[in-house]
């Protein structure tokens, strides 16, 4: 794989997280999450109508509907957990980080749901990178004053939808372009956002170019740049390699809120990192089957389309 790409979208990825901090100084996560959508769903229809329309053949009413479920898990239950704990003070790093287990969780859950053989390997992956989180979550829970402790709670809810959509969009026996499911995902999102946004009074725009910024910023870099990537790296290297950039996320994430916003960054941090991308190894290294895989094991299209469901961009 050039190195190229897998560098653009570790960067474009992690943006999201930043950008979300950007936005938080001028608006509430409700506004920001609405002017991300409204315009990128206008942009995704008009494409939809005049160049993609041949992608949306064959499909019918329930399986839009399934798609605007699994946008409205992935994309609005996600990311509206992920923005206010921001907002209330919760590090970008930690966010990325907790975010960043979603594969490993989903591994683990692949097996009673699914059937698919989970090594204990896997699950020895899966209990370093829960305790990378608690290392990561309780050093920033230290470090920041006056954030509430329920605050953290909201990305493993948002990571817990993620995890949700995974297993919908596992058991769709349709498969749908990446460009359709973008459209709906993304029409289901305004919709919740704008309606939320209108319902408490927080869809008027603040007059501030910071606000606007933050805005652009997340179309361009975290939805098109993030997602148009996942789906190229993963077309072209597959579900692994997708999933094992994912785990640089937090990392990437940390240093730059470091950098960009003085969030802390200690030894406790650097360790709970370094835990996390110890389960990434062990994960990986585990992941081969045995014998050609067991008896119970999904078809490999079932199996990649568990692991392969991304937040649609942060």
């Amino acid at each position: 794989m050039n190195v190229l790409l897998p560098v653009a979208f570790v960067l474009c990825w992690s943006s999201g997280f930043i950008g979300a901090k950007l936005g938080a100084g001028s608006a509430s996560a409700l506004t920001i999450l609405m002017w991300r959508f409204l315009p990128l769903t206008v942009v995704l229809a008009v494409v939809a109508v005049t160049v993609a329309r041949a992608s949306w053949r064959g499909l019918g009413v329930r399986d839009v509907a399934r798609q605007a479920v699994i946008g409205a898990l992935s994309q609005s239950g996600y990311l509206l957990t992920v923005y206010y704990a921001i907002q209330l003070g919760v590090s970008t790093g930690t966010t990325a980080l907790i975010d960043g287990v979603q594969p490993l969780v989903a591994g683990a859950l692949a097996g009673p749901l699914l059937h698919q053989y989970v090594t204990a390997r896997q699950w020895l992956g899966l209990c370093l990178g829960v305790s990378g989180v608690a290392v990561v979550t309780l050093a920033d829970a230290s470090a920041a004053a006056g954030v509430a402790w329920w605050a953290y709670a909201l990305p493993f809810t948002g990571m817990l939808a993620l995890v949700a959509a995974t297993f919908l969009e596992s058991r769709s026996a349709v498969r749908v372009a990446p460009s359709v499911s973008l459209t709906v995902h993304c029409a289901a999102s305004t919709v919740i956002f704008t309606a939320l946004a209108v319902g408490t009074g927080a869809a008027l725009p603040p007059p501030e170019l910071a606000f606007w910024g933050a805005i652009g910023w997340l179309v361009v870099l975290s939805t098109f740049g993030g997602y148009g990537l996942y789906w190229l790296i993963l077309r072209r290297s597959g579900v692994t390699a997708v999933n094992t950039l994912m785990f640089l996320m937090a990392p990437v994430t940390a240093v730059w809120g470091a950098l960009m916003f003085g969030e802390p960054f200690g030894i406790r941090t650097a360790i709970g990192l370094a835990l996390a991308l110890a389960a990434v190894v062990v994960v990986r290294h585990g992941s081969a089957p045995r014998g050609g895989g067991s008896a119970g094991e999904p078809e490999p299209g079932v199996r990649d389309r568990a692991e392969a469901l991304p937040g649609a961009g942060r």
